[in-house]
């Protein structure tokens, strides 16, 4: 799993994207697969109950399990249920492509995701740091900043840096306020002023990155926690795996897994998703109402003149 990356990416791929689309809805996307489902992972206690998987990465990423969560199917679902509901394609297309970039990344740690269910609970991973929420919120802390972990959200946070031009408050008001209703409705309905809007898109920007250097302060300074830049590390935690999968093994139930989810996308537009899509128009902000303007008074010294 990624501790900032989920946050700061949700800027980039909204800056990125090639037509109109909700930021919100990204951001929103960016952090659907683990809304409620992550809450057991670490420990839920609700009074004298506790709630814990014996196995957090089966509960977390498997099947039986929230592990659907993470895949590309749940993001298609996700946008279509969105477009079906709330008419808006701007949330529905902002919600695929959020939930769909986090399955893409948690691909990288130890136990990865199963990209393709329901065709396939084939489990894709890269291994490039150790998945460690079984070892509770603050070993998995440790672990994640303690390894390539680190640098996974480092990186994102230069790639924001380069695209700066998408913290501005020129980006904000002339691209992302403009495209969705989202903010009309805190500008108008809330009586949201625009410093208040533009503080709300710029927070997470801001809580990803103190999020990076207070948990790699924290992990190494009062932690003492060793830094492991090797692959698949740190080498000191009890890091959770899938069974590897051999390489023809792996490219049939590839193959298998991306023509289900291929097929099925296709049939799920021509039964819905046109057919929404089409009688869905694209949001466009409404026009200040013009302004009546007061015909200008004649002065009094033209008018004693006239009667004169």
């Amino acid at each position: 799993m990624s501790w900032a990356a989920h946050e700061l990416e949700s800027y980039i791929l909204h800056r990125h994207t090639r037509t109109q689309v909700s930021y919100l809805a990204i951001l929103v996307g960016c952090l659907s697969p683990d809304m409620l489902t992550k809450l057991p992972v670490y420990g839920l206690e609700i009074g004298s109950l506790v709630i814990r998987p014996e196995h957090p990465w089966e509960y977390h990423r498997g099947w039986p399990g929230v592990g659907p969560t993470h895949s590309l199917m749940y993001a298609v679902l996700l946008g279509l249920l969105v477009l079906w509901l709330f008419k808006s394609r701007e949330w529905a297309l902002g919600l695929f492509i959020g939930t769909a970039a986090h399955v893409l990344t948690d691909c990288f740690d130890s136990v990865g995701v199963m990209l393709f269910f329901p065709f396939t609970e084939q489990h894709y991973t890269t291994g490039m740091w150790a998945y460690a929420a079984q070892a509770g919120r603050y070993g998995d802390a440790a672990a994640y900043y303690g390894s390539l972990g680190l640098v996974w959200d480092l990186f994102w946070l230069a790639v924001l840096l380069l695209n700066w031009r998408s913290l501005r408050s020129s980006y904000f008001f002339e691209k992302v306020a403009p495209g969705d209703p989202a903010w009309a409705w805190l500008r108008e309905r809330a009586h949201a002023p625009d410093r208040v809007l533009l503080a709300l898109y710029r927070c997470y920007f801001v809580y990803g990155a103190c999020r990076i250097f207070g948990w790699t302060l924290w992990a190494h300074g009062r932690q003492g926690a060793p830094m492991d830049w090797g692959w698949n590390g740190p080498y000191w935690v009890d890091k959770a795996t899938v069974e590897q999968t051999g390489g023809l093994e792996l490219l049939g139930t590839s193959v298998t897994g991306f023509t289900g989810l291929v097929v099925t996308c296709w049939l799920l537009w021509l039964a819905a998703g046109r057919r929404l899509w089409l009688r869905t128009p694209p949001y466009a902000p409404a026009e200040p109402e013009p302004v009546a303007v007061p015909a200008p008074r004649e002065p009094l010294e033209a008018k004693s003149a006239e009667r004169s």
